[in-house]
C-alpha cells in the first residue's frame, strides 16, 4: 500500500464578513496517497479552490490539521511554509501567472535557482529537458505574449515541475484553454503523474476529471462522496482491446452518472 503524502484532519476554514462567519470548509478529512491523481469537483462556491489553497499552506486554516510529507503545516511559520512550497510543491492555475519581463525559459528556471538544490547549469539542463518533453523547447527565448495559451500553460507546468515536487496542485489548469490545448496539458499532467508526481486538481470538466484515479465531490464545504476510477488501463477499466480514447469515454460516462447521483 502506498504511503500517505497529504492528509487533512477535521480541516475547517471560516471567513468573517461584516461580523458574520462564513464556513467555507467544514471538518474536511482527506488522505492522498503518493502517486495518486485526485480531482476535486463540485458546484461553484462549494469550497474547491479554498480546499486546494488551505491544504497547500497558501491559505491559513481556521481549525484542524494538514499533514504534508510528515509535517504539520499548522505548526510552520510563513518562512517555513514558503520553503516547503518551493521545494516540495508545484502549482499551476487557470490564470497563467508568469513574469512579463522574463523569457519563457527564465520563468521556468527561476524557482530552480531559488531552491538552490542544483547548480544553475543543472537547472538549465533540467528546464530544457522538461521543455522538450512538453513540446515547447522552441518557445525558450520568447516572451510570454509571443506564445499560445496552450504553450504558456505547458510552460507553467514545466516551471511547477522544475524542483521535482512531491505534489502538483492544479486549480482549473485547463479552464482558460480550448479543447485541444486542454487535452494536451492534461496529457502532460498524466505523464508527470506516471513518472511519480502526485497530482491534486480542481476541475469543472468531466472530460478532464475522467483521467483521474479518484474524484472527490465537495458540496457546501463538505466532502459528500468519492468515486474511484483507478489508473487508466488497469483491470478496473476492463480495457482489453480498447483504445485509450475508448477507455476515457467509458470513464467519463461512469463519472457523469455518478455526478448526476451526487446532484451535479
Amino acid at each position: 500500500m502506498a504511503e500517505i503524502c497529504l492528509e487533512a484532519k477535521d480541516l475547517c476554514k471560516t471567513y468573517i464578513v461584516d461580523g458574520l462567519g462564513n464556513n467555507v470548509l467544514q471538518n474536511i478529512n482527506l488522505k492522498v496517497e503518493e502517486g495518486e491523481f485526485v480531482s476535486i469537483m463540485g458546484p461553484s462556491g462549494s469550497g474547491k479552490s479554498t480546499l486546494l489553497y488551505t491544504i497547500s499552506g497558501m491559505d491559513d486554516m481556521t481549525a484542524g490539521k494538514v499533514i504534508f510529507d510528515g509535517k504539520d503545516l499548522s505548526e510552520m511559520n510563513d518562512k517555513q511554509l514558503t520553503k516547503m512550497r518551493l521545494l516540495k510543491m508545484g502549482f499551476i492555475f487557470q490564470q497563467m501567472y508568469m513574469m512579463k519581463k522574463l523569457s519563457i525559459m527564465d520563468n521556468i528556471v527561476l524557482p530552480g535557482y531559488q531552491a538552490g538544490l542544483l547548480s544553475r547549469d543543472e537547472v538549465n539542463k533540467k528546464a530544457e529537458d522538461l521543455m522538450r518533453r512538453l513540446g515547447i523547447i522552441e518557445t525558450a527565448d520568447r516572451e510570454i505574449t509571443e506564445v499560445s495559451g496552450g504553450q504558456l500553460q505547458r510552460a507553467c507546468l514545466a516551471r511547477a515541475l522544475i524542483n521535482s515536487p512531491k505534489v502538483l496542485f492544479a486549480d482549473e489548469p485547463t479552464g482558460a484553454l480550448n479543447s485541444k490545448a486542454s487535452m494536451e496539458v492534461l496529457g502532460e499532467m498524466v505523464k508527470a503523474n506516471e513518472l511519480g508526481t502526485t497530482v491534486l486538481m480542481v476541475t469543472h470538466s468531466e472530460k478532464v476529471a475522467a483521467s483521474s484515479d479518484r474524484i472527490i465531490y465537495l458540496m457546501d464545504g463538505d466532502i459528500q462522496g468519492e468515486l474511484v476510477l483507478g489508473k487508466i488501463g488497469t483491470p478496473d477499466d476492463k480495457s482489453d482491446n480498447k483504445s485509450t480514447a475508448e477507455i476515457l469515454q467509458i470513464r467519463e460516462r461512469k463519472l457523469r452518472k455518478w455526478l448526476e447521483e451526487m446532484g451535479w
